[in-house]
């Protein structure tokens, strides 16, 4: 009990240190300092009232046993407070700054020529179902159609809070395993499509200094190379320090296509930064669900056996009609749960 009267001592010391930040002049008239203030207050409002609970259940608790009519009482009370005492340790366990965030998923077709590009497509409509399926709201950014219909690649933005705490099981290799449509002999076929999930970061956590972007402009190329339109709405924008480079030419008016590919090339260095962040930290402290890296082989999806198998969590479903409808919601809370799990352990270690 030592331990966690500790634990609520220091939450609501920091909470009130949150809330002494937040009415202070000189952050309140700093956007950034502001911006970082608030996500923090936020962040400590859940874990908070669950500390207020937990005293409220222990006084209860300290009632029941000195007084003889509430006796009854005390069992009840004992087994909320361990319930409040588990919850409060979960909400307070180290996570992902980005998880509240937007995001930005991007998917390449992978091996297996035109029925990888069909395959990217199929990934992409999932992604957005689940999308819609939790109430987000989704915007396409840039796509690149193959000839047969499929996607080379396309970029698009998920609105909502907490998407990136979702979305963010998606990253890695997503591997189907079915028939082609193209297939004459009834052969199955093994594609891939990779998908890269990157939280949105706004202008307050990456500023972009004009001097180290070098901005092109050009015609917007259309199919067999022809011109989309006359004027120079095409825009690269290079990141001279990384050598970041995004190219956008889906809208028709410059200025919009500069908005989407500042828009990605925050997202890039975002990520960029806390891969060298992760990187830095102890490997025992890192999450060993997955990395959420292109390469890593995350998913099967095999359809004679109407089969989805997560590889991460060793977790299968015959309900591949579904799952690809979008209807995700088990493999997320599966993949969240596990890593509650191992944080909780670590944690508590």
């Amino acid at each position: 009990m030592a331990g966690i009267e500790h634990l609520v001592e220091e939450l609501e010391h920091s909470y009130q240190e949150a809330q002494e930040r937040m009415s202070d002049p000189a952050v309140y008239n700093d956007h950034k300092q502001a911006a970082t203030a608030g996500r923090r207050l936020k962040e400590l409002e859940g874990p908070y009232k669950l500390a207020q609970e937990w005293r409220q259940a222990e006084a209860d608790l300290a009632d029941a046993r000195g007084d003889p009519e509430l006796g009854s009482m005390a069992a009840e009370s004992e087994q909320e407070l361990e319930r409040l005492e588990q919850e409060l340790r979960l909400a307070l366990v180290e996570r992902d700054p980005a998880d509240s965030k937007d995001v930005i998923i991007e998917i390449r077709q992978g091996v297996g020529g035109d029925e990888a590009a069909l395959w990217a497509g199929d990934v992409h409509r999932m992604l957005t179902r689940y999308a819609e399926r939790r109430g987000f709201r989704w915007e396409e950014l840039s796509a690149s159609l193959n000839e047969a219909g499929g996607i080379k690649e396309v970029r698009f933005a998920i609105k909502g809070d907490g998407a990136y705490s979702i979305f963010k099981w998606e990253g890695g290799t997503h591997r189907v395993q079915r028939v082609p449509a193209t297939e004459s002999q009834g052969r199955v076929h093994t594609s891939t499509a990779t998908v890269a999930v990157m939280p949105e970061a706004d202008e307050v956590e990456v500023e972009l200094d004009e001097q180290d972007l070098k901005i092109d402009v050009y015609h917007s190329g259309g199919p067999g190379g022809q011109s989309v339109n006359t004027t120079d709405s095409a825009v690269r924008i290079t990141h001279l320090p990384t050598g970041l480079v995004v190219a956008m030419q889906d809208e028709r008016s410059q200025l919009q296509n500069k908005a989407k590919a500042m828009r990605i090339l925050r997202a890039l260095l975002y990520e960029q930064e806390r891969g060298r962040q992760q990187a830095e930290q102890a490997a025992a402290r890192r999450s060993q669900i997955g990395s959420g890296e292109r390469a890593e082989k995350i998913r099967t999806y095999n359809y004679s056996e109407s089969r989805v198998t997560d590889h991460r969590i060793k977790l299968t479903l015959h309900r591949l009609e579904q799952i690809l409808d979008g209807d995700l919601a088990e493999i997320t809370d599966a993949l969240s749960a596990e890593e509650q799990r191992q944080a909780l352990e670590a944690a508590t270690a």
